[in-house]
């Protein structure tokens, strides 16, 4: 993992890096293994309460490999090591579980994004929870470029937070766009000199939330983009019950009403 992604961990806030700088970021084996590894790490680690995912270097992420692209021309899959057609994570492949981990990850993730996010690398974005991009961002939904579409999570994700005529006119253009476009259509959170920066800094009032609260907060916002109202109400009716009148439920409450740092119970 350290070699293509770099993972740190302090006060219950995760960093991951993706560490190619040479190459942009850019996705190829190692460094799709490497994310999941990575997402693998995080996933039952009940200390973790937020994460930041961001690139060294120049570029969050230019997406796919070159010498990948050019590999799919022979015959050979995106992934040699997988078939795609494989449901190998639940409901996704392992190109898409790629994206998709961080929407299944128990707790929030913060892309903070700079230079490029191309194809596969703007895909990357979508899984996190919230997008903080610098101001000189640049990125492309570039895969019809290449004669191809969209295949880590990108349109089932893209499809609740823009318009359905402009993730089309994304997706068949293929064409380059801005942070500020990204802002306009829905595609990002927030606009910021340094991303990265400001993802700690949220990360770190969500840590200093109920661990017990933002877990449970995520299940709801997760299932609510595809459940009908009574589903979603009676999901946020349970999800409720099972918070009050536990430890962290007592200890945000008495760590309010005393002005104090709240401890929180992570068993």
């Amino acid at each position: 993992m350290d070699d293509r992604v770099h993972l740190s961990i302090a006060n219950g806030i995760a960093e991951v890096r993706l560490n190619r700088p040479a190459k942009l970021n850019a996705l190829d084996p190692a460094m799709f293994s490497a994310i999941a590894d990575a997402g693998a790490r995080l996933k039952n680690d009940r200390s973790i309460r937020a994460v930041v995912l961001s690139g060294e270097g120049e570029a969050f992420c230019a997406g796919l490999d070159m010498e990948r692209l050019v590999a799919t021309t022979e015959g050979e899959s995106i992934l040699p090591f997988a078939d795609l057609g494989q449901r190998t994570h639940g409901i996704a492949n392992w190109a898409q579980h790629l994206v998709w981990l961080w929407r299944e990850l128990p707790v929030p993730v913060i892309a903070a994004v700079h230079g490029i996010a191309y194809g596969g690398g703007f895909q990357l974005t979508l899984g996190a929870d919230i997008r903080y991009l610098a101001p000189d961002t640049r990125l492309a939904i570039v895969e019809a470029k290449w004669g191809l579409v969209p295949d880590m999570a990108g349109t089932q994700l893209m499809r609740h937070l823009a318009g359905e005529d402009v993730v089309r006119e994304l997706t068949y253009t293929a064409r380059i766009f801005s942070a500020q476009e990204a802002l306009a259509f829905g595609l990002a959170t927030r606009v910021m000199e340094d991303p990265r920066d400001a993802a700690l800094a949220t990360a770190r009032m969500i840590a200093d939330r109920s661990p017990d609260a933002i877990r449970a907060a995520k299940r709801l916002l997760n299932l609510a983009v595809g459940c009908d109202a009574a589903t979603g109400l009676a999901a946020e009716t349970a999800a409720q019950a099972t918070l009050l009148g536990t430890p962290n439920h007592v200890e945000a409450v008495r760590a309010n009403l005393e002005h104090r740092t709240p401890q929180w119970s992570f068993t």
